[in-house]
């Protein structure tokens, strides 16, 4: 999944991915700790894609609140 699928997702769905998103980090995490996961490039991956997920999420929620108090400053 590249950045501009990221940002068509809604918002929802982004919440949704980095839970997924978590919950493999975690496995992979486990598998590297075992000594099962073979790939370790997976879990470099696997946080690049978390970091991008946040980091959209991060900017439309900041862009929500900066909306929000600018209609207030000119309504006040």
């Amino acid at each position: 999944m590249d950045i501009s699928e990221i940002r068509q997702m809604t918002d929802d769905q982004i919440i949704g991915a980095i839970d997924d998103n978590r919950e493999e980090m975690w496995k992979l995490r486990f598998q590297n700790a075992t000594g099962e996961l073979k790939n370790t490039n997976l879990m470099r991956a696997n946080k690049r894609q978390l970091a991008q997920l946040k980091t959209i999420l991060g900017e439309r929620r900041q862009a929500q609140a900066s909306d929000t108090s600018s209609k207030e400053k000119k309504n006040g």
